[in-house]
């Protein structure tokens, strides 16, 4: 098999007990998988939860904390647990791990993605296991990613991952739940995320997880968009994630033939970046841009709203004020302003880089609803 770059997802109910503690018996059915998927030569990025399930049974909560606080302390107190059985466990097949503690903010600055996809990159080449989580213990906004499976979801898409295997404790995705009904029926596969499926999504299963299947559903629809299939369930001893990949996997394959891939560039212009204001166009610049492939000039601009400086990423709406896409500005805010409406040749002079574009098309993203992160 060609060597594949597999991010393999673990949610907290396939690491822990219901007590809170971390499962030897599962951990370890888990880092086996891993090393044999190593050994057949492919790479493998980790992102792991657990660390508020492994955590809380620790400070003397019986159940997991419903509270922020409670939270994030059985986290800082968990993460430091799950690493050191990951460590323990990985060094018995001479691999070595490393510890990435994300959060959102990670994503929005443009030199912290970079400096994210060089530090991957490296570790990867190295023979390294990057294993991931959101930083439970300070992130502002509590779980963020919603346990993790979005986040699996846009670091599988940025390292333009060969396949996202989200394991759960359910052995796929079903049309109900099957833990309550008998005629819950199993989706094999599922060419695409539609309306429908998220309408008949429910919440977590697991009174030590966070993400249920809608979850997981936005997460698939996260990463087709970006270009990597996905699969949801189960699977147990170490041929399983190579089982996975060889179709024979125990769950729900999500995809059909590949997306094209976003370059990482256009990935956080259009997913991560924060946007600094707002500029309104026509209706030739809005058929110029996203029919024809073009770049957005001056002369198509008719509103700027907002305040922002030179490469700054701007949401462009067209006439009907609907939101079509974002980019990176040649102009400030201030500029634009002079400018909008005007030729190509007499708003030069105020660009950053002396050009006729006021977003060049290599720095534009048409958007559609799945590259948009909720707020």
């Amino acid at each position: 098999m060609k060597k594949q770059l597999v991010v393999v997802k673990i949610g907290s109910s396939s690491l822990t007990t219901e007590a809170g503690t971390i499962s030897d018996e599962k951990i370890v059915d888990h880092i086996e998988a891993i090393a044999f998927l190593k050994n057949l030569g492919h790479d493998v990025i980790l992102v792991s939860s657990g660390a508020v399930a492994a955590g809380f049974g620790a400070l003397g909560y019986p159940v997991r904390p419903k509270t922020t606080a409670g939270k994030q302390a059985a986290a800082a107190v968990g993460q430091g647990l799950l690493m050191q059985n990951y460590i323990l466990k990985f060094m018995e097949f001479n691999i070595v791990p490393a510890q990435i503690l994300l959060t959102r903010e990670d994503f929005f600055s443009k030199e912290r993605f970079h400096n994210l996809y060089s530090t991957l990159t490296e570790l990867l080449h190295r023979g390294v296991i990057p294993i991931i989580n959101e930083n439970d213990s300070v992130s502002i906004e509590e779980l963020t990613f919603g346990d993790n499976d979005l986040l699996s979801a846009l670091v599988s898409g940025f390292l333009h991952a060969n396949a996202l295997i989200i394991l759960t404790d359910v052995n796929g995705l079903y049309d109900g739940n099957p833990k309550e009904s008998m005629e819950a029926k199993k989706y094999h596969f599922i060419p695409e995320i539609t309306e429908d499926l998220l309408a008949v999504a429910g919440n977590s299963g697991s009174s030590v997880g966070t993400g249920g299947m809608k979850s997981k559903l936005l997460a698939a629809q996260k990463a087709l968009s970006l270009g990597v299939s996905v699969f949801v369930g189960t699977g147990l001893g170490k041929e399983k994630l190579a089982d996975i990949l060889a179709g024979k996997g125990d769950g729900t394959y999500i995809g059909g033939p590949f997306h094209s891939q976003m370059q990482m560039r256009k990935q956080w212009i259009a997913i991560h970046s924060q946007v600094k204001g707002i500029v309104e166009i026509d209706e030739g610049a809005e058929k110029a841009i996203v029919q024809k492939g073009k770049s957005l000039l001056s002369v198509g601009v008719t509103s700027v709203i907002g305040e922002f400086n030179a490469l700054d990423v701007v949401e462009v709406r067209n006439p009907k004020g609907q939101i079509i896409g974002r980019g990176q500005s040649y102009f400030s805010s201030s500029d634009l302003q002079k400018v909008k409406g005007l030729p190509s040749e007499q708003s030069k002079p105020f660009s950053i880089n002396q050009k006729a574009e006021v977003i060049h098309r290599d720095n534009w993203v048409t958007l559609t609803k799945e590259w948009i992160l909720d707020e």
